[in-house]
């Protein structure tokens, strides 16, 4: 699955390298296509609690998954 650019997304898993835990949101803010074979990836920004200070990580697209906003009906 490929994820639109600046859209919002939620970690599948802990990333302890980064300290993050799963279900972290965060802003895709680049696309890393990869060689056939390999996994695509892309570049996150995390906002700390405070929404204030931010963590670029870079992560398969395995590791993140679409949030799903529910409009009231």
């Amino acid at each position: 699955m490929q994820f639109e650019m600046f859209s919002e997304v939620s970690l599948k898993e802990d990333i302890t390298e980064y300290n993050l835990p799963k279900g972290t949101t965060a802003i895709i803010v680049d696309f890393c296509p990869r060689p056939e074979g390999q996994e695509d990836g892309y570049v996150l920004e995390v906002l700390n609690e405070e929404g204030k200070g931010f963590t670029v990580i870079a992560v398969a697209a395995s590791k993140i998954e679409q949030i799903t906003v529910m409009v009231p009906g």
